[in-house]
């Protein structure tokens, strides 16, 4: 096969690659970002949806368990131990109701990037049929409040509230639970259900504190600043100059709402996303409702092998998703490759096709050819989450839009006073909308926000400081009856509703198991935990090589070769650890894990 026939040279596009992520990366790592305390705590702690002042009286009392976290996976926490039969639990939700992520993401613009039909969880049993394939944040944080009131979780929950420490009480043989409240909760169980965007992050870009003007995270959107909702509407700029730090996978969403409104719109870039099309539509009402029992599930896991690589006959979702998944597999049949070498390259050649196409699709819209060309990502296509948006790169056509292209100076230089320098060259704006992300594969402390402290004291964060030590990504022995929801050490889902719901299936039934024993405590065995940990690390070298090529990101931990969160999870895929924890269940053995029986 020559450059002729495939229509690009990949020598040229390796070399390419690495040069673009060579100039991105840093010294500093994941360590580059700030966190969000002292004078910067308000972009954390505020909430701009409930009114100011709110007190009430502390709570001291016992319960079976309690749920940190009021996101979609405590809510599915809390509806799985219900179908266990275990109904005395309370939820601590830092947020004024239920929702998590839509509750504090509700920018204008925000809409989940995966499927509504598979990401809204518990469809069938709460028949609700969404509006739209990919769901806005109005109806997402709507239909989470649904499953709230279904299964009666408001009269369990504990909203506006922040735990600021877990420990494990010797004498008691409970957790004990601190909250900014003054609460004093005494759990035999604790699920940390706080999901994976719980800490918004901020770059570290000195003089922050200095803007005169105004500025906000994304997650804690100012409204009463700009006017408007989240479908638009926001008058109050139209005499603003607006900067947006960012363009991740939320400022793709932001910045074609903002560029309506805004007097005129600076877009800061470091590493351009990938932009497919998104091509939402109304839900077809009569095709809803021909669906048959168990359609949900069916789909979802049709989705898990097509994102795993499995190339399945069907193809339920059919979108973009799926779309690059089924360009960049690896083919079966007679065109199989033979080997691991010729599978490696059969999928490269195939990235880079995809890639192209996207690349063009971006000569094919935007109109000046300096800001088509700083737009263009260069890097494999799982390098960083993709994203979709049919008006995200039409924007840069507008004449009130600059794009501010900063990948090689690693970024905005410095904010000042008065705007934002760039490149040597500041940029006076009114506004500044840090769309930043996450503190996803950050130091587990940073990233929790909370101080937790197993059997003698011993703190999570040294237990586990050379690395995370669990069973099955779910418990970790010294912390006994201690569960958590997570990304690591199990099996990632670029769907992340129906990773949160096995997980929360298992957790639901180990302690509905150690309730029916008549057991007090529940952890795991050290052999247990270091052989799951060998069998993690094992499954690290498939995909250690192919992100460590990768531009900086959260995937690669910012381009961070010696550590990286998600290295550490279950590779095989979410179908594989599924079937393998149904089977674990099935034995009804609960291997692994040790249960201290009451006397």
């Amino acid at each position: 096969m020559t450059i002729d026939d495939i229509g690009f040279d990949p020598d040229e596009l390796r070399d390419r690659y690495r040069r673009e992520r060579d100039k991105r990366l840093r010294t500093d790592g994941a360590n580059q970002y700030l966190d969000m305390s002292g004078d910067l705590a308000h972009f954390a702690e505020d909430d701009p949806y409930v009114a100011p002042g709110f007190t009430r009286d502390p709570i001291t009392d016992e319960c079976d368990v309690a749920i940190i976290g009021g996101g979609f996976s405590g809510i599915l926490a809390g509806a799985r131990l219900l179908e266990q039969g275990i109904t005395d639990f309370r939820i601590v939700e830092a947020g004024g109701d239920f929702g998590g992520t839509w509750y504090w993401n509700r920018y204008p613009g925000a809409q989940c990037d995966t499927d509504a039909y598979c990401y809204l969880p518990l469809l069938e049993e709460l028949g609700y049929m969404p509006k739209e394939k990919y769901a806005y944040v109005d109806e997402i944080f709507d239909y989470s409040r649904r499953v709230g009131e279904h299964f009666r979780l408001y009269d369990k929950t504990i909203f506006q509230t922040r735990v600021r420490r877990v420990w494990w009480d010797d004498d008691l043989q409970r957790w004990r639970v601190a909250t900014n409240r003054g609460d004093d909760l005494r759990p035999r169980f604790v699920i940390m259900a706080m999901g994976t965007t719980t800490r918004p992050k901020l770059p570290g870009i000195p003089g922050i504190e200095e803007f005169q003007g105004h500025s906000f995270h994304t997650s804690r959107w100012d409204y009463d600043y700009t006017g408007g909702d989240t479908n638009g509407g926001m008058t109050g700029l139209a005499d603003k100059r607006v900067a947006v730090i960012g363009t991740g996978a939320t400022a793709i969403q932001v910045v074609p709402r903002v560029a309506e409104y805004a007097q005129h719109l600076y877009v800061f870039q470091r590493t351009p996303s990938t932009v497919g099309l998104r091509r939402n539509a109304p839900t077809d009402e009569k095709w809803f409702r021909s669906l048959q029992p168990g359609w949900q599930k069916e789909r979802r896991d049709n989705f898990a092998a097509w994102s795993d690589g499995k190339r399945p006959e069907q193809d339920l979702v059919d979108d973009s998703w799926t779309d690059i998944f089924r360009a960049i597999s690896s083919p079966k049949g007679a065109d199989r490759p033979t080997t691991r070498e010729e599978r490696d390259r059969v999928v490269e050649l195939s990235d880079f096709a995809k890639m192209e196409e996207l690349r063009r699709r971006i000569d094919d819209t935007v109109e000046d050819r300096a800001t088509a060309e700083a737009l263009k990502p260069w890097y494999r296509v799982m390098c960083k989450r993709p994203t979709f948006n049919d008006e995200y790169l039409p924007a840069f056509n507008r004449p009130n839009v600059t794009l501010v292209d900063v990948g090689a100076a690693h970024g905005v230089e410095r904010i000042t006073p008065h705007g934002v320098v760039a490149n040597g060259v500041e940029y006076e704006v009114d506004l500044i909308v840090y769309a930043s992300g996450f503190q996803i594969t950050s130091d587990f402390r940073l990233r929790l926000g909370v101080e937790i402290d197993g059997r003698d004291g011993l703190s999570l964060y040294d237990a586990w400081g050379k690395g995370q030590q669990t069973l099955h990504g779910f418990m970790t022995r010294g912390f006994s009856n201690w569960c958590y929801i997570g990304v690591s050490q199990n099996a990632f889902s670029l769907n992340m509703t129906s990773m949160f719901d096995e997980q929360a299936k298992h957790i639901a039934y180990i302690i509905g198991e150690t309730v029916r024993r008549n057991a007090s405590t529940v952890e795991p065995s050290q052999e247990a935990q270091d052989a799951w940990v060998d069998v993690i690390r094992g499954l690290q070298t498939t995909g250690s090589s192919f992100l460590a090529d990768c531009t900086p990101g959260y995937y690669n931990n910012e381009g961070d070769r010696t550590e990286s969160q998600f290295l550490g999870a279950y590779t095989p895929g979410l179908l594989r650890f599924t079937r393998l924890m149904e089977e674990w269940r099935s034995t009804g053995r609960m291997e692994g894990l040790e249960l201290s029986l009451d006397e």
